[in-house]
């Protein structure tokens, strides 16, 4: 299966967008997969579903700061070029989304949403383009870590 189709199945199974990604990328992260998709956790919904920032843009980000980031307290360069790469994945998912925001790309007006999640049906799935997303940040993802080897 490619990077796309577990990110997708990912969430199929139920893992919230956050953890879909990560998880597509769990053979390449020095951590224990439990406690990867426990962090992921809290992404999921734009965040805790307050429709915020994508879950799976936060998947994204996550995993390029498991193979890119710095540790310690940095100041300048170090910290100027890792969120450069922040914003250049923003950027592409930008580019097919139009935004990273999950209510812009849902069409909801509601700011905070209530937090139960919705049950996962096949009327879910036909209602909610999340899986694609899903699909589409894999995609990006592994393109950014093909055009930038890690050391």
């Amino acid at each position: 299966m490619t990077r796309r189709e577990i990110a997708m199945d990912n969430f199929k199974k139920g893992y919230n967008c956050s953890q879909s990604i990560i998880l597509a990328f769990v053979d390449m992260l020095p951590v224990d997969k439990d406690l990867l998709s426990k962090m992921a956790s809290s992404f999921g919904g734009g965040m805790g579903r307050l429709r915020e920032v994508c879950g799976s843009v936060s998947g994204m980000f996550m995993v390029v700061g498991f193979l890119y980031g710095y540790s310690g307290p940095e100041t300048g360069e170090v910290k100027a070029d890792h969120y450069a790469r922040i914003q250049e994945l923003a950027k592409r998912f930008e580019e097919k989304h139009g935004t990273i925001v999950c209510r812009e790309m849902l069409g909801l007006s509601v700011r905070h949403d209530v937090p139960t999640p919705e049950a996962r049906t096949n009327e879910y799935y036909k209602k909610r383009p999340c899986a694609e997303i899903i699909g589409d940040a894999a995609e990006i993802l592994e393109e950014y870590i093909k055009e930038n080897p890690v050391d």
